[in-house]
């Protein structure tokens, strides 16, 4: 896949550093409207009607919905010069989990989209970054209608250690979604930077 037309320079000096970050979370949290608000150019999207297999009609929060990202959601933007930042949105059905390897592959860290009116949905992507030392934020969709808790509400109901960042977001608004990202890039450096053993691994 042809990411994008980025143009580099005439020599090896002038290569663009690239990050890579994952956008996760459950079915219908935000993720595909995140990648849309934050990219600078278009970006990609890979979804398909809302069949009865995915569908949870109980399900709190996406009545509405009748698309979900079958593959991945993929955005671009340049924070310099010379530091290009690549999204990659996973897929939030259980189903497609599968890819979840291949897309954080090399990733600095991932943002971990929460709704709170179905905050357990986003535990399988706590989980996994957990189990695998990837640094990670939580955004807190703030959706309209839904209840609005403390940040440290959200940390205490998803077990979190106390240095991971809680933020409240919304997911439609491009410079709350930068506010993610940069967190999240701030919080990767500083346990990168801390002495080994400490930061990600929880104790047994």
């Amino acid at each position: 896949m042809a990411y994008d037309d980025y143009e580099l320079g005439g020599g090896p000096d002038e290569l663009p550093t690239v990050i890579k970050i994952v956008i996760a979370g459950g079915f219908g949290v935000g993720k595909t409207t995140m990648v849309s608000a934050v990219a600078e150019v278009r970006s990609l999207h890979t979804e398909e009607a809302v069949s009865e297999r995915g569908a949870d009609p109980g399900q709190t929060g996406t009545e509405a919905k009748t698309t979900t990202t079958v593959a991945l959601d993929f955005g671009r933007l340049n924070i310099a010069d010379d530091i290009i930042v690549y999204l990659f949105g996973t897929p939030g059905q259980e189903r497609f989990w599968f890819m979840w390897d291949d897309l954080s592959l090399g990733a600095l860290g991932a943002v971990i989209l929460a709704d709170t009116r179905r905050l357990a949905d986003c535990f399988p992507a706590v989980d996994y970054f957990e189990r695998r030392l990837i640094p990670f934020v939580v955004g807190v969709n703030c959706f309209d209608g839904a209840r609005r808790y403390h940040p440290e509400q959200v940390r205490m109901a998803l077990a979190l250690d106390p240095g991971v960042p809680v933020l409240l977001c919304d997911a439609r608004d491009r410079s709350s979604s930068r506010d993610l990202l940069v967190t999240l890039a701030e919080y990767a450096a500083s346990l990168a930077s801390a002495p080994q053993g400490a930061g990600l691994a929880r104790e047994a």
